[in-house]
């Protein structure tokens, strides 16, 4: 019997965790200057999702966060502060 492949970890709404905790150094569109740690973007919408997911405007660090229960959790709080001491922890 073939492996089980590991669960797929999808964004869930009403969270932004990733698009307010951390800061973005690279251009986003409504934000030419990146935006500094803890303000969210202007890209998420009402229910605190990208508006860029999937586009080639959204910026690579941002594609390269990948919601998985570890950064994730089980709510926004818990997002919060993992991606909050993540932040703090690789400040220059």
């Amino acid at each position: 019997m073939p492996p089980t492949p590991p669960p797929v970890f999808i964004c869930r709404p009403h969270c932004g965790a990733c698009c307010t905790a951390p800061s973005i150094s690279s251009a986003i569109p409504g934000m030419p200057d990146g935006k500094p740690a803890g303000v969210p973007c202007v890209q998420l919408d009402a229910d605190l999702r990208c508006r860029l997911f999937g586009s080639p405007e959204r910026p690579a660090v941002c594609a390269g966060l990948q919601p998985g229960l570890e950064m994730c959790g089980t709510d926004r709080v818990h997002a919060m502060t993992w991606l909050t001491r993540l932040e703090q922890a690789t400040r220059p």
